[in-house]
């Protein structure tokens, strides 16, 4: 997500609580006769599309943490089985900001909340998003260190899972396709050398929207695309904001590129102001039509509209379930989620 997002409290035992959940609070709901994990296996990238273990092209749908220095306690045993069972979650993505606060400050730390996050997802049979949720400075180089650290310590965590995606730069911006497309090619085989198997995303130039945000198109990632198999290219939406030229980015590049939709919201491109549910409609019967996993942002509390549950309901600890802690985005996005997937 672009623009400054404003950052709450964040006490360190809540951190260290998601570090260390104990087996029972990571209980896969029972609710669930059979999770997207146990329905799909591994995933891998053919063709276009995003295909299953028996080679069926699948669509997942799910919600995107907000930034885990700010937002870990709306990341709970209670709300995570509240997206598993009652909203029915294929995917969750985890943002783990570099800068405003986050990762540079205490890598340990946050990759130790990746972990715990990665594992809670995993016990819900969801699949989950490995974000490295650079954002500014736009040029991922800037963070080249770092993301090599920080992918080396948590595929070798999880080489053995199933469901692990790897998002390797969140939104490039005000650089070249070319210094995008370089950096994906050294941090791509950090991830490969120990995790052979698990479905790359790598983010697109412009704030992941194929360079339409900069005045490109996706003929800059047709025609020189990274060197890589088993990736998917990112694209980013907010509907109030990007409208028909950006929704048929999308559609054209769908048809020559695997495309996963990481982030998306119904508002303006800050997450924030009125819900546009008609314009959001289109995205979503686009996606469906082409089969194009998407994750809305996202699942805390936070002021803006774009976050789906009222302020206050994370300090409380809820409740999770069902449409009454809900915003109208929220609500709005459970709905869609919860109907019944093409697997």
């Amino acid at each position: 997500m672009r623009p400054v997002r404003l950052a709450t409290a964040l006490a360190t035992a809540l951190v260290a609580a998601l570090a260390t959940a104990t087996p029972s609070a990571l209980a896969t709901p029972s609710t669930r006769a059979a999770t997207p994990v146990a329905a799909n296996g591994q995933l891998t990238v053919c063709g276009t599309k995003l295909c299953n273990q028996n080679g069926k092209a699948v669509q997942l749908r799910g919600m995107s943490s907000h930034g885990t220095q700010w937002y870990p306690h709306c990341l709970t045993g209670g709300s995570l089985d509240a997206l598993a069972g009652d909203w029915k979650a294929d995917v969750l993505r985890v943002s783990t900001y570099v800068q405003e606060g986050g990762y540079e400050t205490d890598p340990k730390k946050y990759t130790d909340l990746a972990h715990s996050l990665i594992e809670q997802a995993t016990a819900r049979g969801m699949y989950v998003i490995v974000d490295w949720h650079m954002l500014s400075p736009g040029d991922p180089h800037a963070n080249l260190a770092r993301a090599r650290t920080f992918f080396t310590e948590i595929a070798k965590r999880h080489q053995g899972k199933s469901n692990v995606l790897y998002e390797i730069a969140n939104e490039p911006s005000a650089v070249s396709w070319s210094r995008v497309k370089s950096y994906a090619e050294q941090i791509i085989p950090v991830i490969r050398n120990i995790d052979g198997n698990a479905p790359v995303l790598v983010g697109t130039r412009a704030w992941s929207s194929f360079g339409v945000s900069e005045g490109a198109d996706e003929r800059e990632v047709v025609n020189n695309p990274v060197k890589a198999a088993n990736i998917l290219y990112t694209f980013h939406f907010y509907a109030a904001s990007h409208r028909e030229e950006y929704l048929d980015t999308l559609a054209r590049a769908a048809e020559k590129l695997p495309v996963f939709v990481t982030e998306f919201g119904t508002q303006n491109y800050a997450g924030e102001g009125a819900n546009d549910f008609a314009m959001s409609q289109k995205y979503l019967d686009l996606m469906a039509s082409k089969k194009i996993s998407w994750v809305n942002w996202n699942f805390s509390d936070d002021h803006r509209s774009g976050a789906v549950f009222k302020t206050g309901t994370c300090d409380k600890g809820g409740p999770w379930t069902g449409t009454a802690p809900l915003k109208p985005a929220g609500v709005w996005i459970r709905e869609r989620m919860r109907t019944a997937d093409d697997f």
